[in-house]
């Protein structure tokens, strides 16, 4: 600041002002600040305290929860699991049970087939058989009328009797009696002899000549004469 002195001369002259309060040193402002300190830390503590508790109480129900959907989601793996398992189990049983009627057919199958060869088999032989002797059921007639005349002895009666026996052993039948009841599929009715009083029915009286089968197949019906019944 200038003071203008007499005859216009300036004198600067220092301008007093009051002095400023000094500031506050750090000791002071460290004094200040730890009375005030304890309640505002207190308080920002208990505020983290609880921010702590509510961050730990969400991840508890959101572990929780979690647990709850991995129980779910095993419940629902062990439902899967089981219908599965019941359902293989349904397809193994439909499975045996077709195997077991396709297996059931072809056993019977074989057991027909089985039959149809053995009946063939035994057709054959048979045939085979009564080609074979069907013309010497004429020779056993032969021999027949010779044993009823009693000209069956020496060589002849041997040869006989061992012809009989091949023809026997080979299934040769001889069949038709005197009492037999009368078959039409077994015998040939060469004539009737009027009625009987001592049979029921139809019956054969004489044999003119003895019928011979093979098996259930007749080479030769037996001719017969016949009575019926009063």
């Amino acid at each position: 600041m200038t003071k203008r002195r007499p005859g216009g001369a300036e004198e600067a002259v220092e301008e007093t002002t009051s002095e400023a309060p000094p500031p506050e040193t750090d000791e002071e402002s460290t004094e200040g600040s730890e009375v005030d300190a304890p309640e505002g830390d207190a308080l920002d503590s208990d505020d983290a305290a609880d921010a702590a508790s509510d961050e730990d109480g969400s991840a508890e129900e959101a572990e929780d929860k979690a647990d709850e959907a991995d129980d779910e989601e095993d419940v629902i793996e062990d439902d899967s699991e089981v219908d599965f398992m019941g359902d293989a189990a349904d397809e193994v049983d439909k499975r045996v049970a077709e195997l077991t009627t396709d297996l059931q057919r072809l056993q019977a199958e074989y057991v027909n087939y089985k039959r149809r060869v053995d009946r063939d088999r035994e057709l054959v032989s048979q045939n085979a058989t009564y080609k074979v002797l069907a013309p010497i059921v004429e020779v056993l007639d032969t021999i027949d009328r010779a044993r009823e005349h009693d000209e069956v002895d020496g060589g002849f009666k041997a040869v006989a009797d061992q012809l009989e026996k091949i023809v026997t052993n080979l299934g040769l039948k001889k069949f038709g009696e005197p009492g037999d009841v009368f078959d039409p599929n077994r015998h040939e009715a060469l004539s009737h002899m009027g009625t009987d009083p001592e049979v029921e029915e139809t019956s054969v009286k004489l044999v003119a000549k003895a019928g011979y089968m093979i098996g259930d197949r007749v080479v030769r019906a037996a001719q017969v004469l016949v009575v019926d019944p009063e």
